[in-house]
């Protein structure tokens, strides 16, 4: 019985094993939110990582050390932190920038794990609105397909972008 029961685990880990690494090898999260206003008044609130503070949604830790170096604002820009577990330690970096249309970014998580992903901010025009989408992609390792089968990432970090997005919204259509 002990072995028939050992058999059935191993076979059960194994297959789960297998499933994994046909995960796809990358990943995309995205959301995005219409805000009543031109992209002009919203492209500076996330151009300049000085002002994320009034609406980034990783404000988990408050006493979260922060450095800014690099441009003031728009490529070259650099934002660095590091805080406890939940928040980890990384950077981020604008690398390109189409004024009103589009930022891009390289973000690089080291702890509590190393990871290399790129994210975007896309502003689209909708008549006196602009929709704002917010996406990050990147190559997806053995080890993410395997929490893949068990943490649902696009949930919990599009949830993240959500809520920034809805208080970026906030921010914006403030009066």
């Amino acid at each position: 019985m002990l072995l028939i029961t050992i058999l059935i685990v191993t076979a059960l880990c194994a297959a789960t094993l297998l499933y994994a690494a046909t995960k796809a090898d990358s990943f995309r999260v995205e959301r995005d939110i219409v805000i009543r206003a031109p992209a002009g008044k919203i492209f500076p609130r996330v151009n300049d990582f000085h002002q994320w503070s009034a609406w980034t949604p990783y404000d988990k830790d408050p006493a979260m050390t922060k450095l800014f170096s690099g441009a003031s604002s728009g490529v070259g820009a650099i934002y660095e932190w590091e805080g406890n577990p939940q928040v980890g330690k990384g950077m981020i970096q604008i690398t390109a920038v189409q004024p009103d249309a589009k930022i891009t970014l390289q973000l690089d998580f080291i702890k509590p794990f190393a990871a290399h992903n790129h994210a975007e901010f896309t502003f689209l025009p909708e008549g006196e609105a602009t929709r704002v989408r917010w996406a990050m992609y990147g190559p997806q390792p053995y080890f993410g397909k395997l929490m893949g089968l068990f943490f649902n990432v696009d949930k919990m970090v599009g949830e993240d972008f959500a809520k920034g997005l809805a208080k970026l919204k906030a921010v914006v259509e403030a009066p």
